[in-house]
């Protein structure tokens, strides 16, 4: 079996599904190799090369994105008090898991992973099959109602206690007017004292991000837009922003895992907002 046929290996050494296409790209895999993984196909790999064509330091800012989302987590679980999560086009598994970070922090907190790859489901479910508190479930992120009626979702997550969303690196793979009716579903399903986080590819004003939106919607995957500050505001309309607000990911809330004077620092913003009593 060539290597643009045979499947990626699932966990314990596992091949997945055979639903998966390999001759199609898929975002999931496409992230999962510029971040280093191993779950990803040729056609993944030819696909990243527009991305790397575009700004060689690609990679860094996938894992921008990753450290930006287990520090909000963190944050959501140890400060603000959260102990239920959505968490909304989960990914392929990695090296620190939006599950391991909440029960790290709170052994009780009940995760939901939301997606709709196929790869991203088999392995979610290998890696989650004895976890009582956490479960992954297959949806359309657009389709919020529908999510939030999953009997599965609802089994852990009780809507009418506060509850975090996470919203990360998955709104720019929408066109403007999917990812503005998502998020303000999102923000009206948002129960007094939830959190929404919202993560995104930045528009600021700098030709990196033109290059780079082009060579992702025009390189193969045909997603994956960059927003302007206000734009990225909007997706988080009504509600109270946690300190420092929508700044550059790296400015959230650093720590001693977050980079500094990073390349790709003005390409990633993010923010966390809270639904007011």
């Amino acid at each position: 079996m060539s290597e643009e046929q045979h499947s990626p290996v699932g966990i314990d050494g596992q091949f997945v599904a055979p639903e998966i296409d390999p001759t199609k790209p898929s975002i999931a895999r496409v992230y999962d190799y510029v971040i280093g993984g191993k779950q990803h196909f040729a056609i993944d790999r030819e696909v990243s090369k527009a991305l790397y064509a575009a700004v060689p330091e690609i990679g860094q800012l996938g894992r921008c994105g990753r450290i930006t989302l287990l520090r909000s987590v963190r944050w959501l679980v140890s400060e603000a008090g959260i102990d239920q999560i959505v968490d909304l086009g989960s990914g392929l598994p990695t090296e620190g898991n939006v599950h391991e970070i909440a029960l790290e922090h709170n052994p009780d907190c009940h995760v939901v992973y939301v997606d709709n790859d196929p790869i991203v489901l088999a392995h979610a479910r290998a890696l989650l099959a004895e976890h009582e508190n956490v479960t992954v479930i297959r949806a359309d992120i657009r389709d919020v109602d529908g999510l939030f009626s999953d009997p599965e979702l609802l089994r852990l997550i009780d809507p009418d206690r506060p509850f975090a969303v996470i919203a990360s690196s998955i709104l720019h793979h929408l066109d403007d007017d999917e990812a503005n009716a998502t998020a303000a579903a999102l923000r009206e399903k948002l129960s007094p004292g939830s959190y929404l986080m919202s993560a995104n590819f930045l528009d600021d004003d700098e030709p990196r991000a033109k290059e780079l939106e082009r060579a992702f919607l025009e390189g193969g995957l045909g997603t994956g837009r960059f927003r302007t500050w206000d734009e990225l505001a909007a997706f988080l309309d009504g509600l109270e922003l946690v300190e420092p607000g929508l700044v550059y990911a790296n400015d959230w809330r650093p720590d001693e895992h977050t980079p500094r004077d990073s390349p790709v620092q003005t390409l990633f913003a993010t923010a966390i907002g809270r639904k007011p009593a």
